[in-house]
């Protein structure tokens, strides 16, 4: 896989030749930052950008819409993992002047991932896998503080669902202060195939949960890993959370915002690749 434009080479985060992270950083955060959003309009105008490796973060389609390119910009959706969402013209209207075709795209910030190509490449750079997955967290700034611990503690990658998360959009940027930039970003039609594909390449999966026997600081993160983080009031889906082979709890004050926990484990991580 290659290495993305723009970006710090990870040798810093590859540490030690046993995979181990070393804590050294060469991160600064990026406030150069632009708020205006960005938009592709019109059906050829998007098939060609699709065609191209556009970066797109969601579709919206006008509802019974007809006509040609519509199949293909569908099936593309479906093939990368792009939401697409049916609206009302009117919705179409008040976002654009321009003649929509009945269609447009929201360009992402962040390039998103293959999940196998991530743990693929991590693997290969001598690294012990420590990704986060996060299931029905949908407020961005969470997102963001979250994508900064996942930097700075030394762990590689951020799972999401294309549906129901927070969009990765200007404020998540701004929230993580440029980390989003520097880690890898997967995003899958299923958490639950995610985990799946992560068990077949032997990354044990944890869940957080506050009726857990076990703190955080008693489960062995040196081995490679994947935490699941759900949303502060649900938690992690019951069905994927029964996928997990190992129930913690962060803290046993369940007060903690998800971002906060978030970050005492990722912490408790770093520790452990560190000094064990």
């Amino acid at each position: 896989m290659q290495e993305r434009n723009n970006r710090p080479t990870r040798s810093d985060r590859a540490g030690r030749p046993d995979g181990k992270f070393t804590g050294q950083r060469r991160f600064s955060p990026r406030p150069s930052f632009t708020t205006e959003r960005k938009f592709i309009i019109g059906r050829q105008p998007l098939i060609e950008a699709l065609s191209s490796g556009a970066n797109i973060e969601k579709i919206l389609l006008q509802k019974n819409a007809q006509g040609e390119g519509l199949d293909e910009i569908k099936q593309f959706a479906k093939t990368h993992t792009i939401p697409v969402q049916l609206v009302p013209i009117e919705k179409l209207n008040g976002m654009t002047k321009a003649n929509h075709q009945g269609v447009l795209a929201f360009i992402s910030n962040v390039k998103y991932l293959d999940l196998q190509e991530v743990i693929d490449f991590v693997v290969a750079k001598g690294e012990t896998p420590l990704f986060m997955m996060l299931d029905g967290v949908t407020d961005v700034r969470n997102i963001g503080a979250i994508s900064r611990s996942i930097h700075c503690c030394g762990a590689q990658a951020l799972i999401i669902p294309d549906k129901g998360v927070g969009a990765l959009n200007e404020e998540a940027f701004k929230s993580s202060a440029g980390a989003l930039e520097h880690i890898h970003v997967v995003r899958v039609t299923s958490l639950l195939k995610a985990v799946d594909d992560l068990h077949m390449n032997g990354i044990q999966v944890f869940t957080s949960e506050m009726r857990a026997d076990k703190n955080v600081h008693e489960l062995d993160l040196t081995i490679p890993s994947c935490i699941i983080m759900g949303d502060e009031g649900k938690g992690v889906q019951p069905y994927l959370a029964k996928a997990a082979d190992y129930f913690f709890m962060a803290t046993k004050f369940d007060s903690f915002n998800v971002s906060v926990a978030a970050g005492i484990i990722l912490y408790e991580s770093m520790k452990q690749r560190l000094f064990k």
